[in-house]
């Protein structure tokens, strides 16, 4: 009897596990005594009682029987090892025991008083136990298989090899056929291959953490520049609007005390109009010429001298016509005007000066990540290929199909590209191209020993350089030792910027487009120092930033 039929039969209905104090009802139904005295407590309420399995009803609550067999059987059962359980004796009904043997004559499970039995006559074949000896003999000949049959593919015992129109079959043994030994080796590499993978999952999941960690402690840094950065701007702002509340309070003063001024004179020159109307309305000329004053209101050069439409300040003197006099009253206008002159400006110099600040404010910035200025990159004429043209400023490259004729030196290409005079060999820098103007090329950095000649010396193609590079089917790719990452097919790349992390070997690509978008990050040990290198199949190509020293 098979193990999984065994436990079936020592398992309670109710909680479908090996009985426990196993209890009898009187229809002759075994459960746990927990189980049924739960199933019992809540049949309670509706005062009817019945047996779980066959639905038996007792008037009253049913008397538990205590089954002492079978509490012994499953005790017996618990106590042995899952994996000792796989297979019973199957004469062992009443008290299962497991099997050591099994008989592939009887087709039974032996255990091991049975087992002597079996072993003394030579009819009997036993094998290990095993709960499926239909597939382990032949079906005809009752025998245990021995053979495969390649052409086939089947069992075979002894007899079948002789007999049948299996006869001069290819025949292997059981152990060949499985292919064991490579099955093993195969287990083996795969073993191998496992823990290679454990080891990158934990170096990855490690990696990770380092990344969100970072990532952390660059939001918090962020999340503090800004903060500051609005601290300061405010601060700035307001310095700013009371310089220019302070000014327009000192100008409206100043206006103010002006107008006042004019209005005073205003009302003296309408006081003198009004006198001089009435005198004209007068019919008797007697009566006007005893008027006190009155040669001196019909002097037109007085009155001239008496206002100014534009100051409204009165010119000229009772006290005569001298140079002095005239020279004073011409200063006294000059100075009048000056000031009315001055009034409207605001100082413009000085908000601007404060609004310098700003600049400080931005340069805080990168001094907060540590990042330098735009690198300035001058390139080298010296390893200039034959039909690369450099400007004048050596910031812009070219291909040229005439001959340049540079001089022959170790350091030149020989191929169309060009690398930058400086290197980097610590910290943080970045650079930008303007590739518009070219339908191909190529953009990155390099070694200062990377090959001059032949194809190994192209940026990207070796180990000393990685490059971004545009073909002319608008395929960008970035390349490092020959292999060839695609990007998507449409980027709008017509700037470039290079990042570099010295420290931390990292070289990353972006293309300067709205918004700016990273292309791809290479990420190597670095040990010489990092030259700009440009390579240019048709146009032209321009180093942006920087100042030539």
């Amino acid at each position: 009897m098979a193990s999984a039929d065994l436990r079936q039969e020592l398992d309670c209905s109710i909680c479908l596990s090996t009985y426990t104090d196993p209890v009898t009802l009187r229809c002759g139904h075994n459960f746990c005594r927990d189980c049924i005295d739960h199933m019992l407590d809540a049949q309670k309420e509706s005062g009817e009682y019945s047996c779980p399995d066959c639905r038996a009803e007792y008037q009253e609550r049913p008397a538990l029987e205590k089954n002492r067999k079978l509490c012994n059987i499953a005790e017996h059962v618990r106590s042995i090892p899952e994996e000792e359980t796989g297979v019973f004796c199957t004469y062992c009904v009443q008290s299962p025991v497991p099997a050591l043997k099994s008989c592939i004559k009887c087709e039974a499970s032996l255990c091991d008083t049975h087992w002597r039995t079996h072993n003394k006559s030579a009819e009997h074949v036993l094998v290990d136990p095993t709960t499926s000896l239909e597939k382990k003999i032949c079906s005809v000949h009752k025998e245990l298989f021995r053979y495969y049959c390649t052409e086939d593919a089947a069992c075979i015992c002894a007899s079948c090899c002789l007999i049948g129109e299996r006869r001069g079959h290819q025949m292997e043994s059981l152990d060949e056929a499985s292919k064991k030994e490579k099955l093993r080796d195969v287990l083996q590499k795969l073993t191998t291959k496992r823990e290679e993978a454990e080891i990158r999952v934990q170096s990855l999941q490690e990696r990770r953490r380092e990344d969100q960690g970072k990532a952390a402690g660059v939001t918090e840094r962020v999340t503090a520049l800004f903060r500051d950065i609005r601290r300061k701007l405010e601060y700035l702002e307001k310095r700013v609007l009371d310089e220019i509340s302070r000014q327009e309070q000192r100008v409206s003063l100043s206006v103010s005390d002006l107008i006042q001024q004019l209005e005073i004179k205003k009302d003296e020159l309408s006081r003198k109009m009004r006198h001089i109307e009435e005198l004209c309305n007068m019919s008797d000329p007697v009566t006007v010429l005893q008027e006190p004053d009155t040669g001196d209101l019909c002097d037109t050069e007085e009155l001239s001298n008496m206002s100014d439409p534009e100051t409204g300040v009165e010119k000229g003197s009772d006290m005569g016509d001298t140079e002095e006099e005239d020279s004073e009253d011409d200063s006294e206008d000059e100075t009048e005007e000056v000031e009315i002159h001055k009034v409207g400006d605001l100082d413009v110099g000085l908000i601007s000066g404060t609004l310098r600040t700003l600049s400080d404010i931005i340069t805080g910035i990168n001094v907060c990540f540590y990042v330098q200025d735009p690198a300035d990159i001058l390139l080298d004429v010296a390893t200039a290929g034959n039909n690369i043209q450099i400007s004048g400023d050596r910031k812009s490259t070219s291909r040229s199909d005439i001959d340049q004729y540079h001089p022959g030196t170790p350091e030149r290409f020989q191929c169309d590209q060009v690398i930058s005079t400086r290197g980097f060999s610590s910290g943080r820098h970045y650079w930008e191209v303007d590739v518009s103007k070219s339908v191909r090329w190529r953009v990155g950095m390099c070694y200062p020993s990377i090959n001059r000649r032949g194809y190994k010396s192209y940026i990207g193609y070796n180990t000393k350089s990685w490059c971004l590079c545009k073909k002319y089917n608008n395929q960008y790719m970035v390349t490092h030792d020959g292999t060839e990452i695609l990007l998507p097919d449409y980027i709008p790349c017509d700037r470039v910027r290079l990042y570099l992390d010295y420290e931390a070997g990292q070289l990353s690509f972006y293309s300067l487009c709205d918004p700016i978008r990273h292309l791809h990050t290479y990420t190597a040990a670095l040990t010489e120092p990092l030259h700009a290198a440009l390579y240019v199949g048709k146009g032209c190509i321009t180093v942006c930033g920087g100042v030539r020293s």
